[in-house]
């Protein structure tokens, strides 16, 4: 059985099922269940937290953006004739917000033809194929995890081995990245989610389409799991003790 945050219970293959509808994913999970994108938000400002939870974001920056959409072309390429393009220069004009008004998600045609060099390059690589082929896709998963509902999407599923698909601006400064974004945590998470022994970065460098096959070490799990462990110390104090958010106070040391 899975308890939703809002109190919904759900049996595990109903809600499975419910989760390759992309709006129950991102809508109603996105508020009733925790994510590894929102323990990494809560573990950087609770206050963000509640306020993405209460109003909604409308903060995709362009860099989330090109990533879904190159995602979206590798792993569901049959979603493509759904989504709106536009020629503008962009997303400031009237062409692009007037096109957002009658279509909805709606992408430049230049962030489609970055994404199709992506891509591109990505399906040239034996490497990165070998890691695709007869592979899974967008699997969804949750879990009770310390009495909360966890969820989680594998980009790549492939036996015990997941494949996680992400785009950079340098590929030599991955490692840095990994350790600025919380990647670490989401691996941690979706081994435990999706009970996987091993855990794979296939990256794209978005300047020179050059190909990263990282593989994660112990340290970087552990370094997730005790991000896991905090961000739901923090959840539970502030929103289920419901401990005065206000109060909230960063707190450390400059040491420069």
């Amino acid at each position: 059985m899975i308890t939703l945050l809002n109190g919904e219970h759900w049996g595990k293959d109903e809600i499975l099922t419910q989760m390759y509808d992309d709006e129950f994913y991102y809508g109603h999970l996105g508020k009733h269940a925790l994510s590894s994108s929102s323990i990494k938000t809560i573990l950087k400002s609770p206050k963000t937290y509640r306020n993405v939870i209460k109003y909604g974001s409308d903060s995709e920056t362009p860099a989330l953006i090109a990533g879904k959409l190159f995602h979206c072309m590798v792993l569901e390429p049959q979603k493509l004739d759904k989504l709106h393009f536009v020629s503008a220069s962009t997303r400031n004009t009237n062409v692009y917000k007037h096109a957002k008004e009658e279509h909805g998600e709606v992408y430049l045609v230049k962030e489609k033809f970055a994404a199709e060099r992506l891509t591109d390059a990505l399906l040239r690589n034996e490497a990165a194929l070998q890691l695709l082929n007869k592979a899974e896709f967008e699997v969804p998963a949750i879990e009770m995890m310390e009495g909360i509902a966890i969820r989680g999407k594998a980009d790549i599923l492939k036996g015990d081995h997941l494949i996680d698909l992400k785009s950079t601006a340098d590929l030599n400064a991955f490692k840095w990245s990994a350790d600025k974004y919380g990647y670490d945590l989401q691996a941690w998470l979706y081994m435990e989610l999706f009970n996987c022994t091993k855990f794979t970065f296939l990256v794209v460098d978005k300047n020179s389409c050059d190909i990263g096959i990282f593989e994660v070490t112990d340290e970087f799990l552990e370094r997730g799991k005790n991000k896991f462990i905090q961000g739901i110390e923090n959840y539970k104090y502030f929103f289920e003790q419901d401990n005065d958010l206000d109060q909230y106070v960063m707190r450390g040391k400059q040491t420069r």
